[in-house]
Order: C-alpha cells, then structure tokens, then sequence
C-alpha cells in the first residue's frame, strides 16, 4: 500500500494547488476584537510544511489560507484552506498529508476535522501520527 496515499472518510473537498512548490501565503485571521484581518506569510524556511500555518494563531481564529506559487505570472491567489463556522469546506492535499492527529486536537478539536473514525481508518494512535495518511501498524 503507498503510504503518502490521502485517506479522508470524513469527505471534506480537497484541492492539489500547493503541489510542493515554494510560495507566499495568506490567511485571513478572525483578530480578538471580532473583526477579520489578513497576514501573509513567507515560509521558505528550513523544514516548513503547510500544514505548519494551521498553528500559528490561536484556535478558531483561522477562516482561510490562500496561496501563490513563485513562479506564478498572475496575481492570482488560490483558496488552500477555508472554514465555514465550525466546518472546514476546503483543505489543499499538501496540507492534508501533514497534518497530525496533535494538530487537529489542539486547534480544531470543535470541527469536522476532528473524527476518532478518521484516525482509527488510518491507524492514527498517538498525538505525532498523521489524521489522512495511513500509519504503520
């Protein structure tokens, strides 16, 4: 079985936009007075991995990432991450295959990200493991 293969029982709609390349992101950020905010985020440091972005802010706040390839010649910015209340609607895959359990239980534990059905399909056992990826066993 290949193990970088997606697994998502939770059937969340997912994109392939990131592909591995380097980029600017930006997320749109729900700031502690109420309103929303935008950051955008260099990551061309050693070891970053999307899924990363889904930490650095504080739990619930987080609404959409977007991202732009370096090599692209438009100023085109593609929805990687969007969440609609508690929901999260769209997650690109690259953001997918990193994800771990840890993550997902200390910042989007109230969301359909959350599902003991999904990590058990994946063989997920402890906070390191990943969410979508199958595990070994």
């Amino acid at each position: 079985m290949n193990m970088s293969i997606i697994i998502n029982t939770l059937s969340i709609s997912t994109s392939n936009f990131i592909q591995g390349r380097k980029g600017t992101y930006r997320a749109i950020v729900k700031c502690p007075a109420g309103f929303y905010t935008v950051s955008t985020l260099r990551t061309d440091y050693e070891g970053f991995k999307p899924s990363d972005i889904l930490t650095f802010f504080k739990a619930g706040g987080l609404a959409t990432i977007e991202f732009k390839a370096d090599e692209s010649t438009y100023d085109t910015w593609l929805t990687v991450f969007a969440m609609k209340g508690k929901k999260c609607v769209t997650i690109d895959q690259d953001i997918m295959k990193d994800l771990t359990v840890g993550i997902i239980n200390q910042y989007w534990v109230d969301t359909n990200l959350y599902s003991q059905m999904q990590y058990a399909i994946v063989n997920a056992k402890t906070w390191v493991d990943k969410a979508f990826i199958q595990n070994a066993a």
